[in-house]
């Protein structure tokens, strides 16, 4: 056994050590020196090169993969690998909830602030897949000191190239260049069936504790979709956010409006229902054109204001399709 992968699989906590050390002197017992090639790398490695510039050895066929980011669970799923440990959703204490069907057997070992380092160490993971939209891209060391370990975004990224990353972590590209491509066929057959809708002013709010806050500004997966689209946003939507959302005061309720509201909270359609119910009864939501036009969509948050990939833009495109070009 190198002595690479011997360091990769040292663990900084005690509980987690035990763990990962039964699993290496497994691993010895079977080993029969074919492990490294001639140039040193362990058989049934590819490198890939992540978002931070790091050269990263990665299993070329990973099975025990943990995603550390909303993007990377999102990702990782869309292309047909269910991980094996993931981040909750953004204030949820399971996986994001559009995610909940397709990743029920995902143990959560960690959310957008941290991750819970003797579970995950526990799940004896072959790869770790993470972006600068949680605060554990601060913990990489740690991380590598488990498994390899690859930071497939940068924070604000577009979406796609993240997506893109993280298949060629999977080893996917493949796949994921047919799912954006599909996508991208659909974004042009809704653009065209606009009509009297084409180049109309979108807002996206998320109400959380009897207030809106702004969100999906830049190239995210909603974002990067409304600007494919040829749709509009508001004056203090457009551009890049400073943070994930940006909280706006009931008495500046003006600066949301729009010809279309998307509305949501950070869970499901039915709290978003509930929020919507709560907003009608402040009076300068009712005062908007939005709302008074009948322009007010409740959408499923957990897509549309988190974080996300090729699953979330799906149901951002979905839902436009449905108000906008039907």
């Amino acid at each position: 056994m190198s002595p690479a992968r011997a360091s990769r699989r040292t663990v900084l906590t005690s509980a987690a050590a035990v763990v990962v050390t039964g699993a290496l002197l497994l691993t010895g017992c079977g080993d029969d020196g074919s492990g490294d090639d001639a140039g040193g790398k362990e058989a049934g490695t590819r490198q890939v090169t992540d978002a931070t510039g790091r050269e990263v050895d990665v299993p070329a066929d990973p099975r025990k993969v943990v995603t550390l980011s909303e993007p990377t669970l999102d990702a990782a799923l869309a292309l047909g690998v269910e991980p094996v440990g993931a981040t909750a959703g953004r204030g949820q204490k399971g996986v994001s909830t559009y995610l909940a069907d397709k990743a029920g057997k995902a143990q959560v070992v960690a959310t957008v602030a941290e991750a819970d380092m003797e579970k995950l160490a526990a799940l004896q993971p072959d790869l770790i897949l993470l972006d600068e939209t949680t605060a554990v891209k601060g913990e990489v060391s740690k991380l590598e000191s488990i498994a390899p370990t690859v930071v497939t975004a940068k924070l604000n990224e577009d979406w796609k190239k993240a997506f893109t990353t993280t298949a060629d972590a999977l080893n996917r590209k493949a796949e994921a260049e047919k799912i954006l491509t599909g996508f991208d066929a659909d974004v042009t057959a809704t653009k065209a069936g606009l009509g009297d809708n084409a180049g109309a002013v979108v807002s996206v709010i998320r109400w959380q504790n009897k207030a809106p806050s702004a969100v999906g500004r830049g190239v995210g997966h909603v974002g990067a979709t409304l600007t494919a689209l040829g749709l509009q946003r508001p004056k203090d939507q457009q551009g890049v956010g400073t943070g994930h959302s940006e909280p706006v005061s009931l008495e500046k309720l003006s600066t949301i409006d729009g010809d279309w509201l998307f509305f949501g909270t950070l869970g499901e359609k039915a709290d978003g229902e509930k929020a919507y119910a709560e907003a009608t009864k402040v009076p300068n939501f009712t005062r908007l054109k939005a709302e008074q036009e009948g322009h007010v969509v409740v959408v499923q948050g957990s897509a549309w204001n988190s974080a996300g990939g090729p699953l979330a833009a799906r149901i951002v495109l979905d839902d436009v399709t449905k108000a906008l070009a039907s």
